[in-house]
């Protein structure tokens, strides 16, 4: 059963403990890698059948596979698929960044360029954790930010077909190249490059503890979008919110993993112990109740404040990746919340909406770092270069205090290069 805890009654310790998960993959995940380096193909098609089961005669998925996908595709569903991919274009493409330049000052010239990177590459998880609406996640920020290729990886069945659902949100997502591949492997082949998978330039996606330390093994050789932990959930609720609600959306977290943090900050008692009563009760209705309970009882907590001003500064402390404002007038708060992944506002916005169709981002940012990171987005596909224009006349100008600022810093090298030119 989930802890009620009073705020200011308790350790702050207890109020906003986070699940960390234990398992160590350093070592293993390390070794995957390398391996791949030095034997391309041979390591991926290994790694598929050891844990996959799969016996694959190619790594990368046909347009026959994909036709085959599509029609295998319940119409009801595409349709849906792609009213989510619409809502998620709108909402992105108001991020688009713009190149500038500034020439309001004789003889220079000054600008910032924002260039797509060229390969985007994309994990997706596959199998039983099959999730489509993490394909136009990823991969429509991606076609926006005009990235010329999206590369994306998905594990195989053991039928050695990947689920029809994943490639049809590919095909309506416009990734370019689909390979089976997962885990540790399918990072290292994006990283590196091998006989059959290219290199990329960034690879974002959310996967399992070795995916997470794979991608923390090879940033630097390429970008990543973040290393991401359990799923959290944090509600803030008054005495007004329909506790039936309030639960069935702290569970939407909870069924994601036993790790997964789902937490209810509250100015009313009488709420608090409402909800606790309403998990039991639909906790027994979930298909993954296994999962949903463990995350509850282990990592669940329903924190009673004074009032609504320090719940929200309880969740701003906690810095949620899903925080759900379940108030009369959420956007008195808006302004209040500092730290959070994404914000869904009022009674009638369950967290659900974000994962599948609302349009805004739903790769977030956890374990508190929406303290300093954001959701992913069309930056995340993008890099800026800068570049500068000197006619002689303007940099006669300013030689001297290039100069000077240069020998203050020792740099005598600078320091002559800013006036040499004058001497011709």
């Amino acid at each position: 059963m989930i802890r009620i805890l009073r705020y200011g009654e308790v350790a702050n310790e207890d109020i906003f403990a986070r699940a960390v998960p234990s398992v160590n993959v350093e070592a293993i995940v390390t070794d995957i890698i390398q391996d791949v380096r030095q034997n391309g193909d041979e390591a991926l098609y290994r790694y598929c059948e050891k844990f996959d089961g799969a016996k694959l005669e190619s790594l990368q998925v046909s347009q026959e596979e994909i036709d085959e996908a599509l029609s295998l595709v319940d119409a009801d569903f595409l349709r849906i698929l792609r009213e989510a991919a619409e809502n998620i274009r709108h909402f992105h493409e108001k991020q688009v960044r713009n190149s500038f330049i500034i020439n309001d000052a004789n003889g220079i010239v000054m600008g910032q360029k924002v260039i797509p990177v060229d390969r985007a590459g994309l994990y997706v998880p596959g199998g039983t954790a099959a999730y489509p609406s993490t394909v136009l996640m990823d991969a429509i920020p991606a076609k926006i930010a005009g990235c010329p290729e999206v590369v994306m990886v998905t594990p195989p069945g053991k039928d050695s077909k990947v689920n029809p659902v994943i490639l049809a949100a590919a095909s309506i997502a416009g990734v370019s190249r689909i390979f089976k591949l997962g885990g540790a492997q399918a990072v290292a082949a994006l990283a590196y490059g091998t006989q059959s998978v290219p290199r990329v330039d960034k690879i974002v996606g959310p996967g399992n503890a070795f995916v997470a330390e794979a991608k923390r093994q090879v940033y630097g050789v390429v970008s990543i979008d973040m290393i991401a932990g359990p799923s959290e959930i944090l509600i803030v609720a008054d005495g007004r919110s329909d506790p039936r609600h309030v639960a069935a959306d702290l569970l939407s977290q909870a069924e994601h993993d036993k790790l997964a943090s789902a937490v209810l900050v509250t100015d009313s008692m009488e709420l608090a112990k409402a909800v606790q009563s309403e998990l039991e009760v639909q906790l027994s209705q979930l298909e993954r109740e296994e999962i949903a309970r463990a995350s509850i009882d282990q990592n669940g907590k329903i924190i009673v404040a004074d009032d609504l001003k320090i719940a929200v500064e309880i969740a701003n402390e906690i810095a949620p990746e899903h925080l759900e404002l379940c108030v009369d007038n959420p956007f008195d708060y808006l302004d209040s919340i500092r730290h959070a992944g994404s914000i869904f506002m009022g009674r009638n916005c369950p967290e659900a909406l974000g994962d599948y169709l609302a349009g805004p981002n739903h790769t977030l940012p956890t374990s508190g770092t929406a303290r300093f990171s954001s959701p992913l987005s069309v930056d995340d596909f993008v890099k800026k270069t800068q570049y500068t224009y000197f006619t002689r006349e303007a940099l006669e100008k300013v030689a001297w205090d290039v100069n000077t600022f240069a020998r203050k810093e020792g740099l005598t090298a600078h320091a002559r290069s800013a006036t040499i030119r004058l001497e011709d």
